[in-house]
């Protein structure tokens, strides 16, 4: 074999093979969750929980972005659950939403699941965890999912410098962060709960935020209904999971079919991309001081999901994934 053609073909197999390892390096994670009043956020752990245990994602850290009482524990469960119980978990400890599950599966998995984070008190600051976990990362490398309030990015971003970076808020989430991915907005325009709940935090997250951001509106969760087929597998037993979607389900008709999956497509989304599912319609998000937002089609920084298959496809996943079982480690 003439030698030159030898060296192309040997670079060329070098591409192939970096290539192959970065698309099956795991998306370093760091997950955003008002943990209630909704109940997808347990879909959205799960499925998060599932990519980590097929190494497609590494979750970083697990924040709260709601402060009832008890909520890091509720966090606590499910990464216990999924044995990972190491994985830290904060909660905002200034100004913050309490809102909570009005179902009240919160303190049954409380209840009847391991757990060691007892109280609120015993997990740091939201901000500290981000700062913290931000700062040990290679720069441009960490997708974080937001599926509540902007409470703790808003509070981020105006951080000062401290014992974990030299940098303020805003640079240190410019300088380590790749992407937000977050279940956020109706569009092109309207009024959505997360968006809404602290509007203040929207504005001034979505006005100073300098990586590309992904939402995945209300629109598009809508149309998903998941559940059925996890309370009703018989395999699965003593699942706070499974235990969440059969206490809830029965107690509201609209979710008969299953619940609207809002949390669930960000994670999909962040971890997988969207080629599969979905495109992208760039410009920018603007959010009024009653939380309404609209979309104005300049910019290539943000962009909302719009649908590229019937929704069902996207359904079909999402069962499958709330039906992980933990792995042993």
């Amino acid at each position: 074999m003439n030698k030159k053609i030898l060296i192309s073909a040997c670079l060329l197999l070098c591409i192939i093979f970096l290539q192959a390892q970065k698309a099956n390096k795991p998306v370093p994670i760091i997950f955003d969750s008002d943990m209630g009043p909704d109940y997808d956020d347990v879909g959205a752990i799960t499925i998060l929980h599932a990519f980590a245990d097929s190494g497609k994602a590494k979750i970083l850290a697990t924040v709260t972005s709601t402060k009832y009482p008890r909520v890091a524990g509720v966090m606590d469960v499910f990464n216990t659950y999924f044995n990972m119980p190491d994985i830290p978990v904060g909660v905002p400890k200034g100004k913050a939403l309490e809102l909570r599950d009005f179902q009240h599966w919160t303190d049954t998995i409380l209840a009847k699941y391991p757990h060691k984070i007892k109280s609120n008190d015993e997990a740091p600051d939201a901000v500290e965890v981000y700062r913290k976990v931000l700062a040990a990362q290679p720069d441009k490398s960490v997708t974080i999912v937001t599926v509540g309030f902007l409470t703790n990015l808003s509070n981020l971003l105006q951080s000062a410098p401290d014992k974990y970076s030299k940098l303020d808020g805003k640079t240190l989430v410019k300088q380590k962060v790749k992407q937000l991915v977050c279940m956020a907005g109706k569009f092109p325009s309207g009024f959505e709960f997360n968006v809404m709940e602290d509007a203040a935090a929207s504005q001034y997250v979505y006005t100073n935020w300098e990586t590309p951001v992904i939402f995945s509106g209300f629109e598009i969760g809508q149309k998903i209904k998941v559940g059925l087929p996890l309370i009703h597998n018989d395999a699965i037993k003593n699942s706070p999971v499974k235990n969440v979607f059969s206490i809830c389900i029965p107690m509201a008709k609209e979710d008969s079919a299953g619940r609207m999956s809002w949390d669930e497509t960000a994670v999909l989304v962040a971890i997988k991309g969207c080629e599969s599912y979905y495109h992208l319609q760039y410009g920018h998000i603007t959010v009024a001081k009653d939380g309404s937002n609209a979309w104005v089609n300049e910019g290539t920084q943000q962009a909302y999901l719009i649908e590229s298959v019937p929704s069902a496809q996207v359904q079909a996943v999402i069962n499958k994934l709330i039906m992980h079982q933990p792995v042993k480690r």
